[in-house]
C-alpha cells in the first residue's frame, strides 16, 4: 500500500506543481501571471495579482510538499483551500458534473489529498510526520477556513473603477424609470 500512496502523492503533487506553474509562469500552456490576475479580477478575486500569486504559491508549495511526502496534512489543507475556492468561484453554480463545468474533479482531488493526510505519505516520504483521522479532519477544516478567508478578502476588496455595484446600478435604473413616469 505504501507504493500506491507514493504514486498517488507523486501524480497529484506534480500535477498541482504544474498547475501552479501555469498560473505563475505560463508553463505547460498556461496563461501566466498577468492573464491569471485578469481572470481572477473577473471572478471577483481582488486584487487579482495578489490572489493569483497566492493560488500559484499554494499549488506549487502544496504540490511540492505532497509529492515529497512531507507535512502531508499541511499540503492537504493548502490544496483543499485552492480547490474549495475554485468550486466557490468557478464550478459550484454548474452542478457536480465536469462535462457541465462542474466541481466533480475538484471534489475528487480534495478527497484524495485528505485520504493521504489520513493514511500517511507511504513509501519514500521525506517525513513520516502526522497522519490519522484527526489530521485529515484538521486539513479539511484548515482548507475550508482558507477558502472562506479568500472569499471574505475578495468581497471586502474595493471593486474595479469600471464596475458599478449591483445596488447602484439598480438605483440608477429606478431613478431613470421614475423620471420617465413623471414626464
Amino acid at each position: 500500500m505504501g507504493i500506491a500512496r507514493l504514486l498517488l502523492r507523486l501524480t497529484i503533487g506534480t500535477l498541482f506543481i504544474g498547475h501552479g506553474a501555469q498560473k505563475l509562469l505560463g508553463c505547460f500552456g498556461g496563461s501566466g501571471l498577468s492573464e491569471t490576475a485578469a481572470t481572477f479580477e473577473k471572478l471577483g478575486l481582488r486584487p487579482g495579482r495578489r490572489h493569483a500569486l497566492a493560488a500559484a504559491a499554494a499549488e506549487i508549495g502544496g504540490g511540492t510538499l505532497l509529492a515529497a511526502g512531507y507535512a502531508t496534512p499541511l499540503a492537504a489543507a493548502t490544496l483543499t483551500a485552492t480547490m474549495a475556492t475554485a468550486i466557490d468561484r468557478v464550478h459550484g453554480a454548474n452542478g457536480p458534473w465536469a462535462t457541465d463545468g462542474g466541481y466533480e474533479y475538484n471534489l475528487v482531488l480534495i478527497a484524495a489529498v485528505l485520504a493521504l493526510a489520513e493514511a500517511g505519505p507511504g513509501a519514500l516520504a521525506l517525513g513520516k510526520g502526522r497522519s490519522g483521522s484527526g489530521w485529515a479532519l484538521g486539513a479539511l477544516g484548515g482548507g475550508l477556513a482558507g477558502a472562506a478567508a479568500t472569499r471574505y478578502l475578495a468581497e471586502a476588496a474595493t471593486p474595479h473603477p469600471d464596475e458599478q455595484p449591483l445596488h447602484a446600478a439598480a438605483s440608477a435604473v429606478g431613478a431613470v424609470g421614475e423620471r420617465v413616469v413623471a414626464a
